[in-house]
Order: structure tokens, then sequence, then C-alpha cells
């Protein structure tokens, strides 16, 4: 192992790792220096994680919930002493890292941030006319809410055409709701109300009749000699499924009304979530719901307008806090975007900037990515954040593969040399220019660049967008070329995604591969996902002279203790549901009966406990090694067949939609951020596979901030110049030759400095 370390060697001043056997790690010893910024390097699946998630700071956060009393721990998720023989010097550990937000309507990047809180204490003090204290401008509190909404700023509303079909007559079936077929008795109702014609089409319906088809009120009626009730449809359907519980619908009911019923803002406070009250209390001539709508760049303008000795430090704290969300690259959004609707690196920008404001110190903050997400121009910016951080006397421990970042390192620590089994050991701890001169992949790779295409290959074709308005796009129109290599970039907010997955999403022949999550329970795994546990089940059905549905661990060869999970989950009432290992199967999954069964010598929980690499080497020809060599090849060698999806990272998911439709070509592929999750080397073997997507005859769209993805592309699209509604322009469009000659934009800067 090599070392260097100018650090003090006073264990006080060092966290000491003994032993620690987390996941692959193979008994690591390590000495991290506190109040120092360490990056942990090394290939996807080398243990850094591991390590630094699953051993450091799941130990500290373990010890800190021994602290409480045993009925406050009664109410906290149990957690497991991690595989280590000793862990001395840990200080709280605060986990920053890439889970999306909650789906909670009522969060708000303001309320998660604080800066909303501060704005309210603003306005309860210098606002005019006064509206009273700080809880009269909170949405969640019942003296600000609007009483319409109840603070959601939406309200249900019935979307018409999944009702009914315009271009049909009533006797033609133009009701589209579940039993209201025709000639049902709740048709008739209607097709035979003398209301309207039943034979004229929906669309040619006069204004009079169209209102009495949908919103006429309860209005008593003749029918067949009888009074009853007639009802416009939308107030039936709002009655009958609006106030019902949605959970107690049958499936059918439950399906159309995940369809009919959709949220639109509500009138009353038309989305400002607050009542007349609230909104009618000004600054400087503006609300607090037009400041929380407002772009936080141009919000931390104003409030720097704002000049009142009374409210002085709370001016000053408001203005830190939007001025860190401007540099580390979110100056885009607005405190009332919902905090539901940021992606994982957003929210993980978001939740920093509450740390930053914070004043505890010697704290270890832990940093997963921090960089996904982020144009080079925002990287620098997210740096000095991290160097603030560390600074303020914490430490700080990041997991990264950005050059960018591991050069403002103080201690570099690399696992590997490779992943999965192959993983787990430390070849580095040192300082960077150690870690150059190691010999290790990260260090050989550290100065590594991807040279500009010779000759960029030529388009078949385009595929055009016009007139783009979504989100912050300023009517974009843009020819993407078929046939080649395009990267889509540009500063975090300049609204890529907004162009490729707002125009192209549903064109015939696009593949979408990105990194959302993949539905499916704690079954669910590589396996199942890819289908190549079906030609498994069918190699070892045929080898053994059995049924192939004994071989599946959702069917009859489940063990009958653990339904073939492997795991038993305790549901211990207050407490978080516990799991163990079933102890019947020994966490293998299936009956002693399927597990006697073998394929050239080894059983089905044994195949699956296999790695993709280890996989390939056994199943040498038909559909399965077809499956693995794709996975192989999108770079996923070191996954495990049998793993659970819940735990794949969001590069990791992205990679596993991709080898699923790789087998398809003649196809426009769009991938999002592939090198997330990446190693330098790995981004290699990225390129490597985008290129013979193309030379398979497909167009492959890439929305990404790595320069090396970028320098290796035959056509660069370049939003911008800025975020928000600076940005939402192609600043560039042109190959990434033409880009470095004479670009003029932020990516252009960076393109040239990485290539030079």
């Amino acid at each position: 192992m090599l070392s260097r370390s100018d650090h003090p060697a006073d264990g006080h001043d060092l966290i000491q790792v003994r032993g620690a056997r987390e996941n692959n790690l193979t008994g690591v010893d390590l000495d991290i220096p506190k109040r120092r910024l360490t990056v942990f390097t090394g290939v996807s699946g080398s243990g850094k994680s591991s390590l630094v998630f699953d051993t450091i700071a799941a130990e500290s956060r373990r010890l800190i919930n021994e602290t409480y009393t045993a009925f406050l721990q009664s109410f906290m998720p149990s957690q497991a002493r991690p595989e280590v023989d000793a862990l001395r010097n840990l200080t709280t550990a605060i986990i920053v890292d890439q889970e999306r937000m909650g789906a909670n309507a009522r969060s708000t990047v303001g309320t998660v941030t604080d800066a909303y809180t501060m704005l309210r204490i603003l306005f309860s003090r210098i606002g005019r006319p006064h509206a009273g204290s700080a809880h009269v401008f909170s949405f969640n509190d019942p003296d600000g809410m609007c009483p319409d909404c109840e603070g959601l700023g939406k309200i249900s509303d019935i979307d018409v055409d999944e009702l009914v079909d315009r271009d049909k007559s009533l006797n033609e079936g133009a009701i589209k709701v579940p039993g209201f077929g025709v000639d049902t008795w709740s048709w008739r109702i209607y097709a035979e109300s003398g209301l309207y014609d039943a034979d004229t089409k929906l669309k040619d319906f006069t204004p009079a009749e169209w209102d009495d088809l949908l919103h006429k009120p309860p209005t008593k009626i003749k029918y067949d000699r009888t009074n009853l009730t007639y009802e416009g449809l939308v107030i039936r359907v709002r009655r009958s499924y609006l106030a019902k519980d949605r959970e107690s619908m049958r499936p059918a009911m439950r399906e159309f009304a995940d369809r009919a019923v959709k949220l639109v803002g509500c009138p009353s406070c038309g989305g400002t979530r607050l009542n007349e009250a609230a909104r009618s209390s000004k600054i400087n001539g503006r609300g607090i719901a037009e400041c929380a709508a407002m772009q936080i760049s141009d919000l931390a303008e104003f409030v720097r307008g704002i000049d009142d000795p009374s409210v002085g430090p709370m001016l000053e704290h408001l203005r830190e806090t939007l001025d860190s969300m401007v540099e580390i690259g979110l100056g885009y959004l607005s405190l009332d975007r919902e905090s539901s609707t940021l992606s994982g690196g957003e929210s993980q920008r978001v939740r920093m900037v509450r740390h930053l404001g914070s004043s505890l110190t010697d704290v270890t903050y832990v940093f997963d990515e921090p960089t996904i997400g982020l144009h080079p121009h925002d990287i620098a910016r997210m740096n000095d954040l991290l160097r603030r951080l560390r600074d303020k006397g914490n430490t700080v421990l990041v997991v990264e593969h950005k050059p960018e970042v591991i050069a403002i390192a103080d201690h570099v620590v690399d696992l590997g040399p490779g992943a999965g089994k192959e993983g787990g050991r430390i070849c580095y701890q040192g300082d960077l220019d150690g870690l150059r001169t190691s010999g290790t992949l990260t260090g050989r790779y550290l100065d590594h660049r991807v040279r500009l295409r010779d000759e960029p290959r030529k388009p078949t074709g385009h595929l055009p967008i016009r007139n783009a308005t979504l989100h912050n796009l300023q009517d974009v129109s843009v020819d993407i070329p078929l046939g080649v290599l395009t990267v889509v970039t540009g500063v975090a907010g300049s609204g890529k995604s907004s162009l490729i997955h707002g125009s192209l999403t549903g064109r015939d022949g696009v593949i979408i591969a990105d990194q959302s999550g993949i539905r499916g329970s704690r079954r669910s795994n590589p396996a199942t996902y890819t289908g190549l546990l079906d030609p498994i089940r069918t190699e070892f059905a045929k080898a053994n002279g059995v049924k192939a549905s004994l071989f599946s661990a959702n069917s009859e060869g489940a063990c009958p203790n653990c339904k073939g999970i492997g795991l038993i989950y305790t549901d211990l009432a207050m407490m978080a549901a516990v799991a163990s290992v079933c102890e019947s199967c020994e966490g293998k999954r299936f009956t002693p009966e399927v597990l006697s069964y073998r394929l050239r010598g080894k059983n089905i929980s044994e195949v699956l406990d296999m790695t993709v690499a280890e996989a390939v080497e056994f199943f040498t020809t038909g559909q399965a090694r077809a499956i693995l060599d794709r996975l192989h090849a999108v770079g996923l060698g070191y996954l495990g067949l049998g793993q659970p999806l819940t735990t794949l990272s969001g590069g990791e998911r992205q990679r596993l939609k991709l080898a699923i439709h790789m087998a398809r070509n003649g196809h426009t592929y769009v991938l999002d951020e592939p090198t997330t999750g990446l190693h330098l080397a790995d981004v290699d073997h990225l390129l490597a596979l985008l290129d013979r997507l193309v030379d398979d005859g497909n167009t492959v769209i890439v929305i990404e901030h790595h320069q090396a993805v970028m320098a290796h592309a035959d056509w660069i699209i370049d939003l911008g110049p800025g975020a928000g509604h600076e940005g939402g322009r192609v600043v560039f469009t042109g190959t990434p030759a033409e880009l470095v000659e004479s670009g003029a934009s932020l990516t252009a800067r960076h393109l040239r400095e990485y290539v030079s």
C-alpha cells in the first residue's frame, strides 16, 4: 500500500478505521485526517460507498441514536453495527446524498432551506399593510393558507376529455366514464333526458346543450313516468370520484379517476397558496408570494435593495442564504418550487445550503458525488463551498470521480483495484501528487484527455424541434442530426432536459434511458428486470428434467418461510420493520429440493449470487449470454444478478435500461448524464459503447457536462448562456472543433481548456 500524508500523526486528529469488512471491503485499515477535505475515488463498485456511508457514517449515526432514551429509540429504525473491528475518534456525521426529497406537496425549496421562513419574518416586521406575525405568511398555517386550496396552491378538477369523446354522439358511446356504456341505466338518464339530441355529435352541441350535459345543477326530470334527479356529468363525476376515498374504489374506477382528475392552479389565490391578507402585504411594491415565485438570483438582487436597520441581522442572513444558492448553481430555481420536483443533484445541493448556514463545527460531512448535474463552470463554485465547510473546522468526506474535485483534496483515498470481489482494498492514500505517480488506475487517468475527432461522422438526416417553449425555453428551434453522436450541454438550469425530454419523449423510434427509478419491489433484481432469469430457468429445467417455474423465487420453488425474499421482515409496531436472514433457507430464497438441482455444478442460488462478469464466463452461448454481454458492455460487470434493484444508483439504473434496449437498431437513444457514477477509466468504455450504438445505425443524443463526452461527440448543441430566464436559448450548434475554435460560451471556454 502506498501512503503519503503530511497530516499530524496525533490519533485524536484522525478517524481510525480498523478491519472494515462491510459488503466487499477486505478488512480495510485506514486513517482519515480530521478537519480536512478527503476525496474517495475508485471504479464503480470498488467499495467507496461501503467504506464512507455504510461503515463510517452508519456507525456515527448508530452511536448518536444510542445516546437517546430507550423510549425515543423505540421510535427509531433499528441499526445494526457495521462489519468493522474498530472505529475511533468519530464525530457527528451529516450525510448529504442524492436521495430525492419526499413527495410532500407542502415542502418547497423555500421551506427546506429556511429561506422562506426568513422571508416570512421579514414581511411580518416591515411589510405594509401590517398583516400580523410570521405564521400569517405561512401557507402551512390556517392563519395564512388560502381557505379554498388549504395552502396547496392547487385544487382537483375534472379533465372533460377523459369523460367524453367529442367526436361521437351519445348513441355512439360518447360517454367514457366506467358504468356509462350505451344502454346502461346511467347512460339512459343522459341520452333520454330530452335536453339534447342523442344522435348529435358532442362537438356540434350548442353552448347551452354542452353546459346542460356537463354542468347542469341537480334538477328533477320526468323519465319513464318517474321523477329522477338529473345532474351534469362533471358534477356527478366530481361527487362520485372526488368525494370518495381513492383506496376504497374498484380498480377500474381508480384507474379512471387517475386519468380524469387533475390538479389545476387554485383560482382563488392564483396558485400562491396564501390568503388575501398575506398576499396584500408588500415590501418595496412586492408581496411575499411574488418574492417566492421569483428566480432566486433575481430575489437575491431584490433583497439587497431592502434597507431597514430594524431587520438588519435577518436581512444579512437571508442574503447569505440566497447568495449561497446562486453560488452553488441553484440561482435558476424559485423558493416556491416543490422540493419533490428537484433532481437528485439539485436535492443534494439544496441540502448543502442548509449546512453552510449552520453554526455547528467539528462535524463530519459526507457527500455522494456532489457534482452530479453540474457544468464545469458550476463545479468550480461547488468546490468553493466544500472548502468553506472544511474551513469552518469540519471534516469533509466526498465520494467523487471528477478530476476537478479530486484536485482540491487535502487527502485522497483510492479503492479498488477493480469492482465487487476484485475491489474492496486501499490502493493508495495520500496527497494529489502522490496519486499521480502511484500507478493506480485513478492516478493514470487523472490527466487523461479525450481528443477531438479528426473526422466527425456525417448526419444521415435531421430530427427537427420547432418553437419549443417548455419551462424556460425561449421559442427554440433546432435540428438534431441523425446517425451521429450529439451532445446537448449547457450550465445547470439552461434548459437541456426541457428541450430534449420535452420535445422528443413519445416520438416514434425514440428510446429514453434516464436515471429515474425502476418500478419493482425488493424481489426485483437485474436478472428479473432484463429477462435474463427466463433463459437461466430454462437451462436449469432442461438439465434436471423438471419444470422451469421451480427456479423462480416468485413461484413454487420459493422458500415457504420467507416467500422467496431471503429475508424475514418483522414489524415491531412503533419501530421500523427489521430484516433478518431467513433461517429456513439461510437467505438462499429457494426450497432444499430446488437447491439440489445443479447446472454445471452450480445451484440456482449460487448462479444468482454471481456478478455479471462471472456469469459471462458461466453462460457461454444462447440468449443468456447475449443479455449478459449487453450488461457487461454498459459497464455493469460488477453488478450481482440477484442484487435488489432498490440498491442501484441513478447511473446504474440508466445503464441497466440501456442494456435492455441495445439490441434494437435504427432507433434514437436519449441518455441523460450517462457518466454519473463512472470512474475516469469507465468513461472511455462508455464512449466506445456510444460509438458502437451509432455504428450499428442508431442516433445517440446525450445530455451531458463531461468534457470527455463533449470532445468525443460528432455534434454539440450548447444551451444558455446562463440558467433560468437567462438561459433557454441555443448559443451554439456545430462540431466540437468549431466550438473550441470560435465558441464564446462557458462550455466553449471549459472545453478549450480541457483539450489544450
